[in-house]
């Protein structure tokens, strides 16, 4: 019987990755082999010392004995679960980040936020297909101005807003010529917008939420303030403080976009940065690269933007170029290639990518 093309890779990647292992970076500096190898002595003192420089870079403290051995224990488990990813996905570096110290469930409970799809708010209108013959090969909005810094959404599940307010930044730069950083606190203070068929799917700041219903609100409520004018604390349950004589920028009109990797392109490319859902297993343990993982779940779980796309991602062990998607997250600038992710492109709806795609148009007003 015919071996699977996948587990043949598979395969030949693990036996490749013995070999070049000595020449990537486990986020220390320190050669990726030192993740993979097994845990004799040495590595246990290995892990010692990377575990002390993970607390000093981080500067991650331990309320007692007690929680610094547990936590050392979860990071000895990541570190093992890093060397899993680095075998399953070749093309992207894995090892020590800042979530090291974190289990799987608290990742997820504490840095994901995204609800679980329902049915689209009654503005939501479906994007027109654009013609697709005269894509570029390489294209980023964060070389036209149009993307914000890197933010940190710290630690509440919160991600929804930053995708949301990341998308109306660049259409607000796109309708006005003017950078504005809106405010995510906002969002989650005052926006409770819920699914018209299901009354558990609020927006409900901290505890998740879905970048269409912060659209909806944002149409309705008349806008979104400026960071500065609403800065970000990243808890749950304030006071709104909305002020309408301070609203920055105004939503016309949002749509998702046809699940079509040539159509999120040439939406990417006419209405600015896209806000997106993606599957974030292997974004806890990511450092670097493109990432193409053997197996990816397609069930969303994090909102991130969408700001340009690439051809010739380096990806060592496909012995070739990959084209890739460029990601703004809001883990901040520590986090991954300076708080961006690359995913590969061409691998249609890898981690869920292509089926929860939004452009959202701002209103055409004169800067002030």
């Amino acid at each position: 019987m015919m071996m699977d093309l996948a587990v043949f890779s598979l395969l030949i990647a693990s036996a490749l990755f013995v070999t070049i292992s000595g020449v990537v970076d486990d986020g220390f500096g320190n050669p990726i082999k030192q993740v993979v190898r097994e845990e004799n002595d040495e590595q246990l003192l290995n892990l010692d010392h990377q575990f002390t420089q993970f607390k000093s870079k981080y500067e991650k403290t331990y309320k007692n004995q007690v929680e610094h051995d547990h936590r050392f224990r979860v990071f000895k488990a990541n570190v093992r679960r890093a060397r899993r990813h680095q075998q399953l996905d070749p093309s992207a570096v894995h090892g020590v980040t800042q979530f090291s110290d974190v289990t799987p469930k608290e990742f997820s409970r504490k840095y994901l936020g995204l609800k679980r799809r329902f049915s689209l708010p009654n503005d939501t209108q479906k994007a027109a297909i654009l013609p697709t013959s005269e894509l570029p090969t390489d294209f980023d909005w964060r070389e036209k101005g149009a993307v914000t810094p890197v933010k940190n959404q710290g630690l509440c599940g919160s991600c929804w807003s930053f995708s949301a307010t990341g998308a109306l930044e660049g259409a607000h730069f796109l309708a006005t010529k003017e950078l504005v950083s809106l405010s995510e606190q906002q969002l989650i203070d005052c926006d409770h917008t819920c699914d018209p068929q299901e009354a558990n799917s609020c927006d409900t700041g901290c505890r998740g939420g879905l970048m269409n219903n912060a659209f909806e609100y944002t149409l309705k409520t008349g806008g979104l303030m400026k960071e500065q004018d609403y800065p970000y604390t990243g808890r749950d349950r304030s006071v709104c403080k909305f002020n309408k004589t301070m609203i920055a920028a105004k939503v016309s009109n949002f749509s998702v976009v046809s699940a079509d990797e040539d159509q999120i392109a040439a939406n990417l490319v006419q209405n600015g940065p896209l806000a997106i859902a993606i599957n974030a297993l292997w974004m806890q343990t990511y450092i670097a690269g493109v990432s193409c993982p053997y197996v990816c779940s397609k069930n969303q779980d994090h909102g991130v933007l969408l700001v340009g796309f690439g051809s010739a991602g380096y990806a060592p062990l496909r012995l070739e170029e990959k084209p890739y998607w460029i990601i703004k997250n809001s883990w901040g600038s520590m986090w991954g290639e300076k708080g961006y992710y690359k995913i590969c492109r061409g691998t249609p709806n890898i981690c869920g990518v292509d089926t929860m795609v939004s452009t959202v148009a701002a209103v055409h007003t004169t800067p002030q």
